[in-house]
């Protein structure tokens, strides 16, 4: 959208650069223009509120964060452990 904005509100430009359709390089930049970043977010799909959810669910879903944590702190203990590897090869 920055780009569009940024070329004096080219839509036609910029629905080539992008591969997009005129009308969505037009509908997204008066979104972003009118309500900012998060109205470009797709809501789309079955997300309840915390307030939505039984006890089960909330479990469910504070399991997957933590899963999805540990498997980034690992991967990335992982990739240190990699770059000090090569690094001590260098030496």
């Amino acid at each position: 959208m920055q780009y569009c904005i940024a070329h004096d509100h080219n839509y036609a430009e910029t629905s080539e650069k992008y591969q997009v359709s005129y009308q969505q390089a037009r509908n997204f930049t008066l979104k972003y223009e009118a309500y900012g970043i998060e109205s470009l977010r797709d809501n789309r799909g079955k997300r309840k509120s915390e307030d939505e959810m039984s006890e089960l669910e909330k479990l469910k879903a504070e399991n997957k964060i933590l899963r999805a944590e540990k498997e980034r702190a690992e991967m990335e203990a992982s990739f240190l452990k990699k770059l000090e590897e090569i690094e001590r090869r260098r030496r």
